[in-house]
């Protein structure tokens, strides 16, 4: 296994870079319009727009109808070379066997009841060298939602458990994947999180409404740290001290 850690190289480089590349759904990772691109568990489908909008074949699934329908709207006026959206517990996926070159499974694996049958669904679904981007919370952040979310954020269907790091590596290796790259980023967004609790809010990421005060004021102070002389110093030990999320590259196995 060729376990790169962000905090030293890759994490650096990507804040260099002003703008992401097309097609990158995460620092590295990027899809292109050859790939056939399968997220599971998509949301509101900001990855498939990615996808979407460099021509790539585009698969999205999730449990929730509204879900669909929310990804539905955001691709019609995107160029995907083929779009589906299906409504999907992924016990089993409607897919066929390796259909697909590119499968996303972002902060969905905490949802599911059962783990290791969820990762054997991914796997099924990968073409021999398939790419893997999955992503569950990180058990650091987990512990700061403990201390601020409502009970229910820890009961279905939200998160149903909490991934200790070692454990989620020997899951995705068991389940026929190769891991190519770890990254532990997103301390902005754990704190983001206990914070928009206190509001007592439904507040999200993208939403148009503008954001609670107490959301505003964070966002200021985090410009405003990164504008000091130790800020990004600073931003990468904590970054790595309380991540957001655990998130994976990996690879089906060929053969």
């Amino acid at each position: 296994m060729n376990v790169l850690h962000w905090g030293k190289k890759v994490w650096r480089k990507v804040r260099r870079r002003a703008k992401t590349r097309p097609g990158e759904m995460f620092p590295g990772f990027v899809v292109t319009a050859s790939d056939t691109v399968v997220d599971v568990g998509c949301g509101a489908g900001h990855s498939c727009q990615i996808a979407a909008q460099v021509g790539a074949e585009v698969i999205a699934t999730d449990i929730d109808p509204k879900a669909i329908a929310q990804v539905k709207q955001a691709l019609r006026d995107a160029s995907p070379r083929s779009f589906r959206a299906l409504v999907s517990d992924s016990n089993p996926l409607p897919l066929p066997d390796g259909i697909a070159t590119v499968v996303l499974a972002r902060e969905v694996m905490e949802h599911v009841d059962d783990p290791e049958g969820f990762l054997r669904e991914l796997v099924r679904i990968g073409k021999p060298g398939a790419r893997y981007l999955i992503s569950v919370p990180d058990p650091a952040s987990e512990a700061l939602m403990r201390v601020v979310a409502p009970p229910d954020y820890f009961q279905k269907p939200g998160h149903l458990r909490v991934f200790e790091r070692r454990q989620l590596v020997s899951l995705v290796e068991s389940a026929g994947l190769e891991i190519d790259t770890r990254i532990f980023p997103g301390f902005y967004w754990s704190i983001w999180w206990v914070l928009r609790w206190t509001t007592g809010t439904h507040y999200a990421p993208l939403s148009p409404e503008p954001p609670p005060a107490v959301l505003k004021h964070w966002d200021r102070t985090w410009q405003a740290l990164q504008k000091t002389a130790a800020g990004q110093k600073a931003i990468q030990a904590l970054d790595e001290a309380v991540p957001k999320s655990q998130v994976l590259y990996a690879r089906k196995k060929e053969g």
